[in-house]
């Protein structure tokens, strides 16, 4: 998995993800490789989120102390 794909690239990979594994036509071995893949996008992809919401908050208290 690459560290420089998009936000959404990664929610897409996850959603896919999600999909190969609900259709249950997978090994067990495929399905814990699927598995871990996604814990592993879906731990980057809060990450990102939470980043963003730290700047968003910095942003809006900046704003707020120009008021």
């Amino acid at each position: 998995m690459a560290t420089d794909k998009k936000f959404e690239e990664m929610m897409q990979e996850l959603e896919q993800i999600s999909q190969d594994l609900e259709k249950g036509d997978l090994s067990l071995d495929e399905s814990m490789k699927k598995f871990e893949e996604g814990i592993a996008l879906s731990k980057k992809c809060s990450e990102i989120l939470e980043t963003a919401e730290k700047k968003i908050k910095i942003l809006l208290d900046k704003k707020c102390d120009i008021c």
